[in-house]
C-alpha cells in the first residue's frame, strides 16, 4: 500500500466529527435561544394608602419607573380619600387607544387622568388591557370607602376606648403575674419540700442546688412572659388607630413569621431527632451490652484464651468510650443547625483546644494503655513506684492513684510511672501462687559463729506469725567487711497487706533473739569504737 494515500479508516472518523461537531453546536444555540431572549421578571411595585398596599405595579406605560408612578399615584390617591367632595364612584376608565385611562370624572365631563395602562402591562398580569384597567378602578374605589370608614370621628373614639380597656387589662395582668412571682418565689424558698434530684444511684442535684435551680426558672419565665405580652401590647394598640394600622400588621406578620419559622424549624427537625434518639438508643444498649459481656470477663465468668480477667474492666470502659464517639459522629449531621456558622466556629475552638493539650493527655493515655495490657499492677496491688508504697486505688487512663499506709492519696502520671521502676508485691503471689519475701540485714561481729547467728535469725522468723512456713525462711551471709559479717534474712509473708507490719515485728524479734543470747548487732556508725566501752546490748527485763 501507498503510503501517501490517505487510510480508509480514517475517513469515517474524520466525517463523523465534522458531522456531530456542528450538530452539537446547533443544539446548543436552540436550547440557548429562549434563555438569551428571556428577560428577568421585575419586581413588583405598590400603590399605597396609609401603608395598606392597593394596587400591585409590574410594568407601566411609556419610559416611566414603576417606582415613580406608584409613588404619584400614592399620594393622589391620599388626596382623593382626604377630600369628601370625590365621591368611589367618580373613578372611572376611559380608552384612549393604545392605552386605558384609569382617573377621576369630574363634573361637565372634564376628566382627570391618574395613570394609564397599556397592553405591556396587562400581559404582565395575563390579563388584557380593559380588564385590567377596570380592576384598578375597583381596587381603587375600594381602598377609599376602606379610608373613609376608617377615619372618621367614631372610629377615632371607639379605637380610644378599645385602646384605654386593652391598657387597663395590661395592667392587671402585670399586676397579678408580678403578685404571683412573688408568692410562688416565696413558695420555693419557704414552704416547698423538693426530694433530691437522682437517676438510680447518681445524685445529680440535692435539695438546695434543685430549689436554686426552680427559681432561676421562675424568674426566666416570669420576665419572658413580661416581655412577650409588652411585646404583643404593642401591635394591638396600634391596630385599633387607622394611621398606624399599617405598623401594627407589620409587627404582627414580623411575629408570625417568626412563630412559623419557629414551628416550622421543629416540624422539619422531628425526622432528625426521631434518627438522634434511634443512634443514641442503639448506642446505649451496645454500650450496656459491652459493660455486660467484660463484666462478665472480669468477673472470671466468661474466659477467652489469653485474654485477662484484670482487661476485662479497662478494656469495657475503651470500648464504651469508642461506642459512645461513633454514636456521637453518627448523629451530629442530624443536629438541627450542625452546618451553622456556630457550630463550624464551636469545631474550630475544640479544635485549637485540642491540639494545644493533645501532647500531653495523649502522652497519658498511651502509657496508660501499656500499663493495664503489660499487667504492670491491677487495683488492689501493693506497689511500689518512684519511691510511693502503698495500694492502687485507680489505674485510669490519665492518672494512677495510690493509697499509702497513712491514708495518702497520691496521684502520679502515667507517662511518669511508664517511665519509672515498678515494685509488686502482689503479683507473685497471684501469677505463680508463692508469697513475696521480705529481706533484712544485720551485721555481727566475728567472734559470734555463723551457726549460732543463723540459728538466732531463724528463730525470730518463726516466732513472727505474718511468716510464711512454706517456704521456709533462709538465711545468706552476704558479705565479709573489715570489722563484721553481713547476714541476710529472707523470710515470706503470709499477708502481703501486713507488709510493713510484719517486718516490723521481724525487727523486733531479731532484736529480742539477739538480746537474750547476749549476741551485739553491730552497725556502721560505731563498729570502728571497740576500744573496751560498753556493749550495745539491751539489758535484759
Amino acid at each position: 500500500m501507498d503510503p501517501r494515500r490517505p487510510s480508509i479508516r480514517r475517513r469515517p472518523r474524520g466525517w463523523v466529527l465534522r458531522g456531530l461537531l456542528p450538530g452539537l453546536l446547533g443544539l446548543v444555540l436552540v436550547l440557548a435561544w429562549p434563555l438569551a431572549r428571556a428577560t428577568p421578571t421585575p419586581a413588583p411595585v405598590w400603590v399605597r394608602l396609609e401603608g395598606h398596599p392597593v394596587l400591585e405595579l409590574r410594568r407601566v406605560a411609556g419610559a416611566q419607573r414603576p417606582e415613580e408612578v406608584a409613588q404619584r399615584a400614592s399620594a393622589a390617591l391620599l388626596r382623593l380619600a382626604q377630600d369628601p367632595a370625590i365621591e368611589p364612584a367618580m373613578l372611572q376608565v376611559r380608552e384612549d387607544p393604545p392605552y386605558s385611562m384609569v382617573g377621576l370624572a369630574k363634573p361637565g365631563g372634564r376628566f382627570q387622568p391618574l395613570f394609564a395602562v397599556d397592553d405591556r402591562a396587562a400581559a404582565a398580569f395575563q390579563s388584557d388591557r380593559p380588564a385590567l384597567a377596570e380592576r384598578y378602578r375597583d381596587q381603587l374605589r375600594g381602598a377609599i370607602r376602606q379610608y373613609r370608614t376608617t377615619n372618621n370621628p367614631t372610629a377615632w373614639m371607639r379605637g380610644t376606648a378599645l385602646a384605654l380597656a386593652v391598657l387597663l387589662l395590661y395592667v392587671l395582668w402585670v399586676r397579678g403575674q408580678i403578685l404571683l412571682n412573688f408568692r410562688l418565689s416565696r413558695w420555693l424558698s419557704l414552704e416547698a419540700r423538693l426530694p433530691a434530684l437522682r437517676i438510680g444511684d447518681i445524685h445529680l442535684l440535692d435539695e438546695p442546688q434543685l430549689r436554686e435551680l426552680l427559681q432561676w426558672f421562675r424568674r426566666s419565665g416570669h420576665w419572658a412572659l413580661l416581655l412577650l405580652i409588652s411585646y404583643l401590647l404593642i401591635p394591638l394598640l396600634l391596630g385599633l388607630f387607622p394611621p398606624t394600622q399599617a405598623m401594627a400588621e407589620g409587627l404582627r406578620s414580623h411575629l408570625l413569621q417568626q412563630v412559623e419559622g419557629l414551628l416550622g424549624g421543629v416540624v422539619d427537625s422531628i425526622p432528625n431527632l426521631i434518627s438522634i434518639a434511634l443512634i443514641l438508643a442503639i448506642t446505649g444498649l451496645s454500650i450496656r451490652a459491652s459493660n455486660a459481656w467484660f463484666g462478665e470477663i472480669a468477673g472470671g465468668r466468661l474466659q477467652i484464651p489469653g485474654f485477662y480477667p484484670e482487661w476485662g474492666l479497662p478494656t469495657g470502659r475503651l470500648v464504651a468510650g469508642g461506642l459512645l464517639l461513633a454514636g456521637l459522629v453518627m448523629a451530629y449531621p442530624y443536629i438541627p443547625g450542625s452546618g451553622s456558622r456556630t457550630f463550624q466556629g464551636a469545631g474550630i475552638f475544640v479544635g485549637v483546644l485540642a491540639a494545644l493539650g493533645s501532647s500531653a493527655v495523649a502522652s497519658n493515655v498511651i502509657s496508660g494503655l501499656m500499663l493495664i495490657y503489660t499487667r504492670a499492677f491491677r487495683e488492689g496491688d501493693r506497689v511500689e513506684i518512684n519511691g510511693v508504697v502503698g495500694v492502687v486505688q485507680d489505674s485510669a487512663l490519665l492518672v494512677t492513684r495510690i493509697l499509702t499506709p497513712r491514708n495518702e492519696l497520691v496521684s502520679i502520671p502515667n507517662a511518669t510511672v511508664i517511665g519509672a521502676s515498678i515494685t509488686n508485691y502482689c503479683l507473685a503471689e497471684r501469677e505463680i501462687q508463692r508469697p513475696v519475701a521480705l529481706a533484712t540485714t544485720v551485721t555481727i561481729g566475728y567472734n559470734v559463729p555463723w551457726r549460732q547467728v543463723h540459728a538466732l535469725l531463724l528463730a525470730a522468723a518463726a516466732s513472727v506469725p505474718g511468716i510464711s512456713d512454706e517456704p521456709p525462711p533462709r538465711v545468706l551471709q552476704i558479705s565479709l567487711n573489715d570489722f563484721h559479717i553481713s547476714y541476710e534474712l529472707d523470710a515470706c509473708v503470709r499477708d502481703v497487706a501486713r507488709y510493713r507490719e510484719t517486718l516490723s515485728d521481724l525487727l523486733a524479734a531479731i532484736q529480742d533473739r539477739f538480746a537474750d543470747a547476749d549476741v551485739e548487732i553491730l552497725s556502721p556508725g560505731y563498729h570502728a569504737l571497740r576500744d573496751g566501752g560498753p556493749s550495745t546490748v539491751p539489758p535484759r527485763d
